[in-house]
């Protein structure tokens, strides 16, 4: 059973959604000097006034990367089955994270790492999915013995090496500066960013930002409130999807399980 592939895809295909971003970080922040040489009753109330919009995204991306924890979530798309990801997880850069990872309509798991270990529990229509290929008989012992039920695995073991890694923060920012170095983003150029105006994003007002790379076009929502954190970021090309960022600086959820939970590797070993 393919037990650890939609965590591999979806690692991938959130690094590759923000590659866009790490391209605005090219700006300088020329404007700031301006800014504070500005009589402060002079000064506008527009956030960011001043930036061009490729200093904006370097501002949040800086804030961003920055986070000790945030929550994401939304869809992405996976290139190997045309389906749609769906992510809702709560991570840190302790490497813990607590949420929900799923394909389309093909179910879903529950997936909480804590310290060395991982768990999970996968419903049935994840585990019939995931288990393609294989006899009915084993599909269906499967299903009996997993489904809804929560799982354990070393955190440092093979099957659960994907999992752990998109589990800690920095992987997964930090990932989208190494996709496309061969090309594979799908830009050739430096991105480039343009100002388009402001909205609502879960309340609160961000300013919108429309990104270039090469044919991808991404739409960033930059928080105007506090410090300038994405707090969205739109694929409207070639992949489209979205993923919000919330819960910045918060304590992820991620404790042991309670009940029973049946261990992976001693079945497998």
């Amino acid at each position: 059973m393919r037990r650890t592939a939609l965590a591999a895809v979806c690692l991938v295909t959130v690094a590759a959604a923000t590659t866009g971003l790490v391209g605005c970080q090219s700006g300088k922040d020329k404007a700031d000097g301006k800014a504070s040489a500005t009589a402060a009753s002079d000064r506008p109330k527009e956030p960011f006034a001043g930036l061009s919009a490729d200093e904006i995204g370097d501002r949040a991306m800086k804030a961003t990367t920055g986070a000790a924890s945030l929550r994401m979530k939304g869809t992405v798309q996976d290139d190997q089955s045309a389906g749609t990801i769906r992510i809702d997880m709560a991570l840190n850069k302790r490497n813990e994270c607590a949420g929900t990872l799923g394909m389309g309509s093909q179910g879903k798991t529950d997936l909480i790492k804590t310290g060395d270990t991982v768990y999970m529990k996968y419903d049935e229509a994840f585990l019939r999915e995931q288990s393609k290929g294989e006899s009915k008989a084993d599909v269906d012992a499967a299903v009996s013995m997993l489904a809804g039920k929560w799982t354990k695995m070393s955190a440092k073991g093979p099957d659960a090496k994907d999992i752990a890694s998109f589990c800690d923060l920095d992987t997964v920012l930090g990932g989208a500066e190494d996709v496309g170095s061969d090309g594979s983003s799908g830009g050739t150029d430096d991105p480039t960013a343009t100002r388009a105006g402001t909205a609502r994003v879960d309340g609160a007002t961000a300013a919108v930002l429309k990104v270039k790379d090469g044919k991808d076009r991404y739409t960033m929502y930059v928080a105007t409130e506090g410090k300038p954190y994405l707090l969205r970021l739109d694929s409207t090309a070639k992949d489209p999807g979205s993923i919000t960022f919330s819960d910045f600086e918060k304590p992820v959820p991620a404790r042991k399980p309670a009940g029973k939970i049946l261990d992976l590797d001693a079945l497998s070993g």
